[in-house]
């Protein structure tokens, strides 16, 4: 039970994520750039498709090195077992701080040229898939806290370094699905589709962040500072 709600967390952590402004309009952007260049609808469709296969590797492999990685040294993983859970309060709070805006992270980027993003974008539906590694590398404030305050800490919890990422990397890519699927057949409603997306995106990231507050603040109560509520 306690892995199946940890499943659905990071799916619900990955919808979360390709919502929120920066990686949306990164997205879309991508996607557009790339539907111009390869014209037909099904190369389209391919295109989103690899888009978010490469997103998903990306996080995959992220959580393969760094959950992975830190449970696989016997002392670490004592200490990630023996403390976790009296870390995972605090992290949430910060996590539902950065979600309700009243704390802002610095944007953290892949190391990836402007130059380099170009090269990959003129590979058509082959540079589809590593345009999408590339963008899911360059960090914006609201996924690097999802990923590295929510998503890592249970991958090492669960010791699932590669099926929570792999799930949270593919939710991340359904939204990039669904506008390549209007961008193939022609669909006029692009900007407003846009616009309802992020009026969900405001209340669904209030909303998790109020329940992430609140999580928190239990958690940090009850087992980091051993007070009974």
């Amino acid at each position: 039970m306690e892995y199946a709600l940890a499943i659905g967390s990071a799916f619900w952590f990955g919808i979360l994520t390709s919502i929120s402004p920066c990686p949306l309009a990164t997205n879309i952007a991508a996607i557009s750039f790339v539907g111009r260049k390869v014209g037909s609808a099904p190369a389209v469709l391919a295109a989103g498709v690899l888009y978010a296969c490469g997103r998903t590797v990306a996080y995959a492999s992220l959580g393969i090195l760094l959950a992975g990685g830190l449970t696989a040294a016997p002392e670490v993983s004592h200490l990630l077992q023996k403390y976790m859970n009296l870390l995972m309060g605090p992290l949430l709070i910060l996590v539902a701080m950065v979600l309700l805006k009243l704390l802002t992270l610095p944007a953290i980027s892949g190391g990836i040229g402007e130059r380099l993003r170009i090269r990959v974008e003129r590979m058509g539906i082959i540079g589809a898939g590593l345009l999408g590694i590339i963008f899911a590398l360059s960090f914006c404030p609201t996924s690097a806290a999802l990923f590295f305050g929510s998503l890592l800490p249970l991958a090492i919890k669960f010791n699932s370094g590669l099926l929570l990422p792999a799930i949270y990397g593919t939710a991340t890519g359904l939204p990039v699905l669904f506008f390549a699927f209007l961008l193939a057949f022609g669909v006029n409603q692009l900007g407003r589709t846009y616009h309802r997306l992020a009026m969900f995106e405001l209340w669904a990231q209030r909303i998790t962040g109020i329940i992430f507050l609140l999580i928190g603040l239990y958690f940090t109560f009850t087992v980091t500072m051993g007070i009974a509520i």
